[in-house]
């Protein structure tokens, strides 16, 4: 019995293990290729700014699939909030970053939980247990403040993902957290725009 159980334990370690090395597999795969292929240099803010000024409508959408992508393979948000600001002013780029930064955000919620499940939950350890407990005990306040101050960092966006959150905890901490670094972001670039124009 005793051996069936140790069995038992090591085969769900493994597994536990396997779905994490995955998912950093796949995400260390995904930024060699947007690498070596050269996509990660098109995502400047020229090159933002340039598809919201073409046409409103086809820039925002391909403005939001950068988005989602560039989420993936570590670009910063501040880019896409810095071109949106600078094409559509202040109000409406901020619109437009906080509903393509949602999208993102659920979108790579649903890839990385696809692939990698809850594994971070499974993880044995005291500081492990520790943080994941603090954010289980109050979640949606835990992700608010968590988007407050990272906004949509692509290590955070992960690490909720393979928590065990669920996606109706995980979007509200989100669509919660994001407008208020948004909007600061907001002023603070059409300030430097102002600024560099004078």
């Amino acid at each position: 019995m005793d051996g069936q159980t140790r069995e038992t334990r090591e085969t769900a370690r493994i597994g536990r293990h396997g779905r994490l090395i995955a998912v950093i597999l796949f995400l260390v795969a995904l930024f060699a290729a947007a690498e070596l292929s050269g996509l990660r240099s098109h995502f400047s803010l020229a090159f933002l700014r340039q598809r919201l000024d073409e046409h409103l409508a086809g820039g925002l959408a391909i403005f939001t699939l950068l988005f989602v992508l560039g989420n993936l393979i570590q670009i910063p948000g501040w880019i896409f909030l810095a071109a949106a600001v600078l094409a559509l002013g202040r109000g409406w780029g901020g619109i437009a970053t906080y509903l393509a930064a949602n999208v993102s955000c659920a979108f790579t919620f649903f890839t990385i939980r696809w692939m990698g499940g809850d594994a971070l939950r499974r993880l044995k350890g005291r500081i492990a247990t520790r943080l994941l407990g603090e954010l289980h005990a109050h979640p949606i306040r835990s992700i608010v403040l968590l988007r407050t101050l990272f906004q949509t960092l692509p290590a955070l966006n992960y690490a909720l993902a393979l928590s065990g959150v669920g996606f109706g905890t995980y979007m509200a901490g989100t669509l919660l957290g994001l407008p208020l670094p948004i909007a600061a972001y907001c002023v603070f670039f059409d300030y430097l725009a102002t600024f560099i124009h004078a």
